[in-house]
């Protein structure tokens, strides 16, 4: 692993430290931060830029061989969140740019974090990073129609400059990194390693701006919206994984499915808020940004250590027969997970 890998890996590992940072010194001294507000729209386009960098046509392979997991993947991230955000909403009766703001993070597609928790979880890394791919693509037509249908309640939206607004700031800037992959292959291979700090100083950058445009709404309500997204975030891991054991999906899919569905790209969502609705609209977003970023890692560690412990009760045969009776009781946990 060379320098930029480690600096990369260790940006990932402390991002949610990094985002707490920034949150808390925005809190503190919010004229610090308020003119990153304009720069919102092209931080997420320079992470959607180096996704496109990344995006290979094995990516979406998987949709040819296994269409069954992918559907359901997609399907269960466009159903799932926006449904519970708008369900929240209501049950919690959440003001109007609270309510729209839950209810657009949860219509974003899924986070490419997703695609790492899914790899620690030990799930089907390879169907967690078609379904990112997938629905970041399908973004710009869904999310906006999605946020339409739902959010139209409380606000007025308007789908055409959301239409335009993910266009641009989604699909343009990985249209732009995929032809500098096809172009420009050798230099592209060489930044990819420093992609995963460019992205996490971004989604920073934009977390700090957010929460310094809207630090009084934040003190006044802070923790109930917390407790929203926190009950959004788990509720998203728990149907997620239950919508994978409803179609007899294996073990590993169901992991990388509840994975998906439960992580969102929120800064999509902060963006989105910032340009159409305001700075408290986008609270939601934030919080949900660095709250993912610790309730992956966690549900990841639990499933690993549970994968590491059936892989090691099927190797502990003893030519008894005990080797097998250890395999049916790995299939029964992963029946009865």
């Amino acid at each position: 692993m060379n320098a930029l890998q480690k600096i990369g890996k260790f940006a990932g590992d402390t991002f949610a430290i990094w985002v707490l940072l920034a949150a808390g010194l925005a809190m503190w001294t919010p004229e610090n931060f308020t003119w990153l507000a304009q720069y919102i729209t092209p931080l997420l386009g320079i992470v959607m830029f180096g996704m496109g960098m990344t995006l290979k046509l094995d990516d979406f392979k998987l949709v040819l061989k296994h269409p069954k997991g992918v559907f359901i993947g997609i399907f269960a991230q466009f159903i799932i969140m926006p449904g519970l955000a708008f369900l929240l909403a209501k049950a919690f009766q959440l003001p109007p740019e609270l309510a729209v703001g839950v209810i657009l993070v949860g219509c974003c597609p899924g986070g490419t974090s997703s695609n790492v928790m899914t790899f620690l979880a030990k799930g089907n890394t390879a169907l967690s990073v078609t379904i990112t791919s997938c629905t970041t693509l399908l973004a710009p037509f869904v999310t906006p129609a999605l946020i339409y249908l739902l959010a139209s309640e409380w606000l007025a939206v308007d789908f055409m400059a959301m239409f335009t607004s993910v266009v641009q700031v989604v699909l343009v800037p990985i249209i732009l990194g995929l032809i500098a992959q096809a172009f420009f292959g050798r230099i592209v291979t060489k930044a990819v390693d420093i992609l995963p700090v460019v992205s996490v100083v971004a989604i920073v950058l934009i977390v700090a701006a957010v929460v310094s445009g809207s630090r009084d709404r934040i003190l006044e309500s802070g923790l109930f919206i917390f407790a929203i997204v926190v009950l959004h975030n788990g509720l998203g891991y728990l149907f997620g994984y239950l919508t994978g054991k409803l179609f007899g999906m294996t073990y590993e899919d169901k992991k990388a499915v509840s994975i998906e569905v439960g992580m969102q790209n929120s800064g999509l969502g902060a963006t989105l808020a910032m340009a159409h609705f305001g700075a408290v609209t986008a609270v939601p977003s934030a919080i949900f940004s660095f709250w993912h970023n610790i309730s992956g890692p966690i549900l990841a560690t639990y499933w690993s250590a549970k994968a590491s412990r059936m892989e090691k009760a099927a190797g502990n045969g003893d030519g008894n027969g005990n080797g097998n009776q250890a395999a049916k009781k790995e299939e029964k946990e992963k029946v009865n997970a």
